[in-house]
């Protein structure tokens, strides 16, 4: 265990760039645009490209746009040496207005709050995916996605890999699929180079579902234990491998599972905890044999294994939980099982 805890050194630690990357950022041709940078990995995500730049010496700019609802991100970019852009996507004029830039992270999606508003869900994840295809059709363009496209399986098959026929659970998985396929047409009809990013679960010690499941021990509330089993992945892993996927883009688009190495037990997670809290996890329902897993064995292969391993993670939300680190209050809902977000 560490001796000693420092919140700004370990959110520092998010901009520190692997020797992989620093190779690969040189080899990226031209600017760097992220759209719908405001979110939960799309900051981090831009800090360490500016950050992987300045490393190499190179000329390259990074872009991103989103609405910035929260004026301190765009703050914290711009100083951060980040360009950013303020722009509502589904507005064409506002699309117009954004450069065209040869390398493109789509970060774009909706997902909670799917349930009582499934036509906006429809239209930003199907309809702007469109819009932005044709905008960016001479750019790759790496297009994040998720898991939920997959249907569950059962735990002793290792996850579903990418050559297995997606079966979505509920309108936003469908949605998810829906921005994949519309995506997919325009790659096909520009010759426009892309690759499918298929995300489950991004963590750091601000959001994820290993923090859903410290905090729920740590303040001694139930813990659901239907869906018994999570795939995990450090977001600083998760934002190098998105990064580094723009040399992958191809066409036909590749598509590519994002996630840990382990399927875990999500007990296992909680009695993990549990040991460093001294308090015993409190649980509700029973473990069901199948859950939403991924196989990422591909994305091993092309990157290498992720650097933060699970029980480094378990260490570092683990203290932050202690010392009352700042968290968003973002639930990936991970336990549910009907598609109903």
């Amino acid at each position: 265990m560490m001796e000693t805890f420092d919140k700004e050194f370990l959110l520092q630690e998010y901009l520190k760039p692997s020797p992989q990357l620093l190779r690969d950022i040189i080899n990226i041709d031209g600017d760097i645009l992220i759209l719908g940078a405001g979110g939960k990995m799309g900051p981090s995500m831009a800090k360490l490209a500016r950050e992987a730049i300045n490393k190499t010496n190179i000329q390259k700019e990074v872009i991103t746009v989103s609405r910035f609802s929260d004026p301190d991100i765009k703050n914290d970019l711009n100083k951060f040496g980040v360009t950013t852009i303020e722009a509502d996507l589904l507005n064409e004029d506002d699309l117009k207005k954004i450069p065209d830039t040869p390398n493109v992270i789509y970060l774009v999606g909706h997902k909670f709050g799917t349930t009582g508003n499934e036509p906006y869900t429809w239209a930003m994840n199907t309809f702007l995916p469109g819009m932005v295809a044709e905008k960016f059709k001479q750019s790759n363009i790496v297009v994040f996605s998720s898991g939920n496209v997959y249907p569950l399986s059962h735990i002793t098959t290792g996850g579903m890999t990418e050559d297995r026929s997606a079966s979505p659970i509920g309108e936003y998985a469908q949605s998810c699929l829906g921005r994949e396929r519309i995506f997919q047409h325009f790659s096909q009809k520009h010759n426009t180079p892309i690759l499918i990013y298929r995300l489950n679960y991004a963590n750091d010690v601000t959001y994820g579902v290993l923090l859903e499941i410290a905090r729920s021990v740590y303040g001694g509330k139930e813990i659901d234990l239907t869906m018994g089993n999570v795939n995990v992945i450090w977001q600083g892993d998760a934002n190098e491998i998105a990064i580094r996927s723009l040399l992958h883009c191809s066409v036909p688009g590749k598509i590519l599972n994002v996630t840990g190495p382990e399927t875990i037990s999500v007990r296992w997670i909680a009695d993990e905890f549990g040991k460093v809290f001294n308090k015993t996890p409190k649980y509700t329902g029973i473990e069901e044999p199948n859950s939403l897993l991924s196989n990422a064995a591909e994305c091993f292969k092309l990157f290498g294994y992720p650097r933060v391993s699970l029980k480094q993670m378990i260490e570092l939300i683990s203290y932050w939980v202690i010392e009352g680190g700042k968290v968003k209050e973002k639930p990936t809902h991970f336990q549910e099982r009907e598609g109903k977000f």
